[in-house]
């Protein structure tokens, strides 16, 4: 990984250019208090944003460890070339025109990859991008306003969009920031090497991400790598819906698989935590900051209200947290603070009655929070609008739930349920009695429940990653194909004959062991074409089958009776992701039912039993009021069958489906296969 401490760290930083946007820039550095020197460079201006100018690169009294390219892209091109002789720290180009307007312009291509030459070993950033703000040294390569502060220590910001990384600045949400940045085109240095240089600074805590789109995934899983090794987590915002799975419109898994599942599985699997909203990206980071991974999902909730302890309860469901049952000795503990009036339960209402006794409170808090399966507290406060109310008898909220933090050692969190109820001024004095303030029910359960989940986060076997898939033309193999290719590879799979023509039909319907299923080959969904007929008991009901089915060459197969259920085994390439493994519930209604999880390849037994546990069936595998359950060991050993199949044919596997798994309660049989995949190139 190339040395970016330079450009992101700063000693020195020169400007080149003479428009608003680069004196913003000169501006900015002196309004956060950047210590050392920022040179503007312009042939005929004499000051820009206040400070002397220099007529070019030559004239420095210094070398710059960093540079903000604010010309138009044919001067950045040679700006960028005279930067690399001259040995500078690095670069962000600020102009637009490059590979993101090729469409438009005709040569974007080409110039960005003249950009790329010129640059030679000399780091940049962009083009087409907005740079990055350093609040822990007040370094700003950043052409616009934005809503930031210094730090001492705090989070790292990174986005593909400037203006989503303005918007960021703007948060009032007492999240301590140390750097906001942007990657533009990542022409040469890509998010994942950005945000890795930024957790080598020892002052960040923590890395968030707003993500378009994946272009390595190799320098991905090093960006998750180098975080797992510095004890940093991760969080990402991932948005922009891949058309890929899409396109496969063969098979169940295609629909099933989503046009994000692969990204979601990737998270996953690096111990990246995934929201859906940029306030829960900001919430989660807040909370990771001051508290870092947790050590279980398990919450002590507080209020004063019974609404507010059901609402949290309600908000809970759904997520992968608990509000486990109070134990003896928070139930002791909670008696003697409250007296006998108080239902004692977990959310707690308290009620009101202590309210303005802060010791009495923080004994109710911190006896709360001692229960041994409890990793953190919540307590559910919002604050009165000082402009039209007085907050002052909130003051015991603090002084209590200040008091029970140092008590109990536990991270606890004051929650709003509404964002203008906690302002950054009590957002600050809670900071300094210890405790974390969040905004917001639903995004503080969703940052516990990833603080919680990078608690226990293991170390992950590299990706299979789908190189370019050889140039053959894709092809679906029949079903006796594929089932044949999968049983080589331990798929259990029915008895059965094929019959090429309806004149054989009737010798091998009199060979066949009934009961029996007839197939018509060469349909992609044979149900819905008529193409199936289940349960018959002799050949004349064979015969009489097959009159209504299409095609001319059939399977006669096994019947698997004693089903507890039927799911379904699916493998998409990805090119953005991997080899995607989708598992749920199968047959025919299975769009219908959408009850599914993906994982990506390789994967374990344990990843396998834990999405299948994750499923809405996963109480009927089990064995559902009284009835037999599943045989989970043949299910598993089905699905890391597919696995061994599809990774010792990665280079021309697009995709494999069992739909259904019939699972019994000894057994594991694939009754319908598909395999499409490319021919090699010989």
């Amino acid at each position: 990984m190339r040395d970016l401490s330079r450009l992101f760290q700063p000693r020195s930083i020169a400007v080149i250019g003479g428009g608003a946007w680069c004196a913003n820039v000169i501006e900015q550095c002196a309004k956060m208090g950047f210590a050392g020197p920022v040179w503007p460079v312009h042939p005929t201006r004499s000051e820009l944003g206040g400070v002397a100018a220099f007529a070019s690169l030559d004239a420095l009294p210094g070398v710059p460890d960093a540079v903000f390219i604010g010309v138009n892209r044919s001067l950045t091109i040679e700006t960028v070339a005279r930067l690399s002789t001259m040995g500078a720290g690095g670069a962000v180009c600020f102009a637009s025109g490059f590979r993101e307007a090729q469409a438009e312009t005709g040569d974007g291509d080409s110039l960005q990859e003249a950009l790329l030459a010129a640059a030679g070993e000399m780091p940049i950033i962009g083009p087409n991008c907005y740079g990055f703000i350093n609040y822990l040294d007040g370094a700003l390569l950043w052409p616009d306003q934005h809503g930031g502060e210094r730090a001492e220590r705090g989070v790292a910001v990174l986005t593909q969009s400037s203006n989503m990384a303005i918007n960021i600045t703007m948060q009032a949400r007492a999240l301590p920031l140390a750097y906001v940045g942007t990657a533009g085109n990542q022409a040469q240095i890509g998010l994942s090497e950005i945000g890795a240089a930024m957790l080598e600074d020892p002052r960040v805590t923590a890395l968030g991400l707003h993500i378009e789109g994946i272009g390595d995934l190799r320098a991905f899983e090093a960006l998750a790598a180098r975080a797992r090794a510095l004890g940093k987590p991760v969080v990402a915002l991932k948005v922009g819906k891949s058309e890929q799975a899409q396109k496969a419109a063969v098979s169940h898994t295609a629909s099933l698989a989503g046009s994000d599942a692969g990204a979601r599985a990737l998270l996953r699997r690096l111990g990246i935590g995934q929201v859906e909203s940029l306030p829960g990206l900001l919430e989660a980071l807040k909370l990771l900051h001051f508290a870092g991974p947790l050590a279980s999902n398990g919450v002590a909730s507080m209020s004063c209200s019974g609404g507010e302890a059901s609402l949290m309860a309600d908000t809970g469901l759904g997520r992968d947290i608990r509000f486990p049952p109070l134990d003896e000795g928070q139930r002791t503990g909670l008696r003697a603070a409250l007296g006998p009036m108080v239902a004692l339960a977990n959310p707690l209402d308290y009620h009101t009655f202590i309210w303005g006794d802060g010791a009495a409170m923080g004994r109710t808090f911190a006896a709360m929070m001692g229960g041994e399966e409890i990793a953190m507290g919540c307590l559910v406060v919002d604050f009165p609008r000082i402009d039209r109310c007085s907050d002052a008898a909130w003051d015991c909220v603090l002084e209590g739930a200040g008091h029970a933090a140092r008590a109990v050692g536990k991270p606890l969190a004051l929650v709003a349920t509404l964002p203008e109820a906690l302002s950054e001024r009590v957002a600050a004095r809670a900071i300094a009695e210890g405790l974390i303030p969040m905004l917001g029910l639903d995004e503080t359960l969703c940052a516990i429940e990833i603080a919680a989940r990078m608690g226990k986060a293991a170390v992950p076997e590299p990706l299979t990653l789908p190189g370019a898939r050889k140039t053959g033309v894709a092809h679906v193999l029949s079903e006796a194909e594929a089932k044949a290719a999968l049983a080589s590879h331990g798929v259990a799979v029915p008895r059965s004959e094929r019959v090429e023509s309806r004149v054989a039909l009737a010798a091998a319907a009199a060979r066949a062991a009934y009961p029996v299923v007839l197939k018509s080959e060469g349909l992609a969904h044979k149900t819905e074409a008529g193409g199936v007929a289940l349960g018959l008991k002799d050949a004349a009901a064979v015969t009489q089958a097959a009159g209504s089915m299409p095609g001319e060459s059939f399977l006669i197969e096994e019947m698997i009776d004693g089903g507890v259920a039927e799911l379904l085994i699916g493998v998409v390439r990805d090119p953005a992701h991997g080899f995607v493994l989708t598992l749920g519930a199968g047959g025919t209604l299975t769009e219908i039912l959408r009850d599914s999880g993906s994982l990506l390849l390789p994967t374990t037994e344990d990843a396998v039993r834990d999405t299948l546990q994750g499923l809405r069936i996963a109480p009927v595998l089990a064995g559902y009021r009284g009835k037999p359950g599943a045989d989970m060991g043949a299910i598993l050993a089905a699905v890391m069958a597919v696995q061994h199949y599809v990774l010792a044919h990665a280079d021309e596997i697009d995709e494999v489906e069992i739909n259904p798994l019939i699972v019994t309660p000894t057994r594991a049989v694939a009754a319908d296969a598909l395999i499409r995949k490319g021919d090699k190139d010989e």
